[in-house]
């Protein structure tokens, strides 16, 4: 599977959802998530534990810069805490990321408003693309989202959560 993403600093989560709402986005969810991010010699691989249960994830950024494309896959996880302890022998962590994320959508597009443990507030726009399709055809609903929200493209941030805290 193929996402297309930003990421940016938001200063009033409720503001940026009702922005959000006003372009017909709808809130699905409230999550408690803990992503444990794991040593690997390419791409990134962490358990995400959520309210929903639990679920391993493996994905690549393709270049860098602040609109990202990502290759990824998800796998559910039935026994979370069996699981961490066999990738943390395995392969040791590289860090915990502990949030609340508000998950709002529309069509292809999810808006995480994540609410980050040590960090602070943060918008994530993942456009998912279809197997075969063009991320580009998805730029201009991310577009749109962004200027809703007043996020400018020189305030994207183009790392993970687990990299900004490790900058810390």
């Amino acid at each position: 599977m193929k996402n297309l993403e930003a990421k940016f600093h938001l200063n009033d989560l409720a503001r940026a959802e009702s922005r959000a709402t006003a372009l017909g986005y709808a809130r699905r969810a409230i999550l408690n998530q803990r992503d444990t991010f794991f040593r690997v010699s390419n791409g990134k691989l962490k358990l995400r534990e959520e309210n929903s249960g639990a679920a391993l994830i493996f994905y690549r950024r393709s270049g860098s810069g602040p609109l990202m494309l990502s290759d990824y896959e998800i796998a559910p996880v039935a026994d979370p805490a069996t699981t961490l302890h066999i990738l943390v022998a395995a392969l040791g962590t590289l860090a915990t990321v502990e949030k609340v994320r508000i998950l709002l959508m529309r069509d292809n597009i999810r808006l995480h408003l994540d609410r980050v443990s040590s960090l602070g507030d943060f918008g994530e726009i993942e456009a998912v693309i279809a197997e075969g399709d063009d991320p580009e055809l998805s730029r201009a609903a991310v577009d749109e989202l962004l200027a809703a929200l007043e996020i400018i493209p020189a305030s994207l941030i183009d790392v993970s959560y687990f990299e900004m805290l490790a900058r810390r």
